[in-house]
């Protein structure tokens, strides 16, 4: 059987390339990308594994790299060949809400043998990425994301400094397939949601990337598993944090706290100058597990200029006008007897089973036909989330971006940097406020995707 540890008993690093397929603008002919959803087989074990049977984008998992520059067009055409709808969502970018990628509120699905322009522009530089938004915790544990870079207009790197790694774990099965089977378990729906035994970095089990002595490198770790949270500390590689969630920082900082925990979906770019070879390393468990080997090999001979990071250009928000709304979380396995009102009547008895309901935001399951709130464009949120579960959450909330205001509980000051996803603990209260400035009907979520489809979505609407 398959296992974490076997990662350290001696799975040998893959010396190969992990550099993911890219779309850049000027390789196409008319501006138009062409996204294609559909089965496919990868060996996610080791090269003499098995296949596994996976969705993805343009037949590998990750999807092709998306890559434009800072205020451009964006046009792609998404054909769906799986044997279910689905939709695209374009993680942490703020575009029209018509392009969001979320069925059931911004869209229809795309049924199958059917496709959907999406176009949009890319407002802000970042590390973003895109992934299946209709059926979640199913088409994404099955390898439907990829990566969607939207680089400065003078880029601060060139393609062979600006590494994207996107970071999954998988649940495989016997001789190291994937285990489809276990699929929609109630009992990952209702405790930590589907967490897997095997990890990947661009697919691959434990890859070596080379690298050159003391050039400069950027690191784009993005966190695409369905549950788990990534534990790592940037001190250990000399690295230092550069930007959240798509969002730079001023100067880049060296942390004096570990671990940095990434969860479900965020992202974190880091800054590294290698000396000698090193290993990014996951900490969570009881000692620690390489993610991806680097080896440095010989000086380039280029001299790098110091790296100037240019911040976006987001809206403050105005705390003395706000308006608050609170988010009272509640459910799940420990979480006690809790009432429940999904589609508009409480759940009694077996209907938590059937309905597969267990968690509520402020006593509601999924989607309510009313918004968690209403505001006019332009005008300032605060959020207190307060979670009375006995589990850890990752919400996120789409086209827009915040800051934290308070965390209880917290150490570390948050206040200068800006996410699209949060992390909260079991009886932790956070505060989060942003810029309600972008119109339409927006989701307010667990990434967690289980919990998301166990009862954890809200949404809000900016008018």
């Amino acid at each position: 059987m398959v296992s974490r540890r076997n990662i350290l008993k001696g799975i040998a690093g893959v010396a190969a390339s992990i550099q993911l397929p890219k779309f850049a603008l000027s390789q196409t002919s008319d501006g138009v990308f062409e996204l294609v959803a559909g089965p496919s087989r990868q060996k996610l074990y080791s090269n003499e594994g098995v296949e596994s049977d996976l969705w993805s984008y343009n037949g590998s998992t990750p999807g092709p790299e998306i890559r434009v520059k800072k205020g451009e067009r964006v046009r792609i055409k998404f054909v769906n060949n799986l044997e279910e709808p689905t939709s695209v969502h374009w993680h942490g970018i703020r575009i029209d809400n018509a392009m969001d990628g979320v069925s059931g509120l911004t869209q229809e699905p795309v049924l199958p043998g059917d496709s959907f322009i999406y176009d949009f522009v890319a407002p802000d530089a970042g590390t973003y990425w895109y992934h299946a938004h209709n059926k979640s915790w199913n088409q994404v544990a099955r390898g439907l994301y990829g990566p969607l870079i939207v680089d400065e207009i003078e880029p601060l790197f060139d393609d062979q400094h600006d590494l994207t790694l996107m970071i999954d774990d998988w649940r495989l099965a016997g001789e190291g397939a994937v285990d489809l089977a276990s699929l929609g378990s109630l009992m990952d729906w209702s405790h930590a949601g589907r967490l897997g035994n095997w990890l990947t970095v661009n697919g691959q089990p434990v890859p070596t990337l080379k690298l050159k002595r003391n050039d400069v490198y950027r690191l784009r770790l993005i966190n695409a598993a369905n549950a788990r949270i990534f534990e790592i500390d940037p001190a250990r590689i000399n690295a230092r944090v550069i930007g959240y969630d798509g969002q730079s920082l001023k100067d880049a900082v060296t942390l004096n706290y570990a671990p940095l925990m990434i969860g479900p979906a965020q992202r974190v770019d880091l800054i590294v100058t290698p000396k000698n070879d090193f290993t990014l390393d996951e900490i969570s468990g009881d000692e620690p597990f390489p993610m991806i080997n680097f080896e440095v090999g010989i000086e380039s001979g280029n001299e790098s200029d110091p790296v100037k990071l240019v911040a976006n250009d987001l809206p403050e928000p105005d705390l003395e006008n706000a308006k608050t709304f609170t988010l009272d979380m509640t459910g799940g396995a420990m979480g006690g007897f809790v009432e429940i009102v999904y589609q508009g009547e409480k759940l009694k008895g077996e209907a938590f089973r059937t309905s597969r309901q267990v968690w509520a935001f402020n006593g509601v399951a999924n989607l309510a036909e009313s918004p968690f709130f209403d505001v006019n464009q332009g005008e300032t949120v605060i959020i207190e989330t307060i979670n009375n579960t006995g589990w850890v959450h990752a919400m996120h909330i789409h086209g827009h971006h915040f800051k934290i205001l308070s965390r209880s509980g917290a150490t570390v000051d948050e206040g200068e940097m800006w996410r699209d996803t949060f992390l909260i603990g079991p009886e932790q209260k956070t505060k989060i406020a942003f810029v309600a400035d972008n119109k339409g009907k927006w989701l307010f979520h667990c990434h967690m995707l289980e919990h998301a489809a166990a009862g954890m979505n809200t949404w809000f609407n900016v008018t």
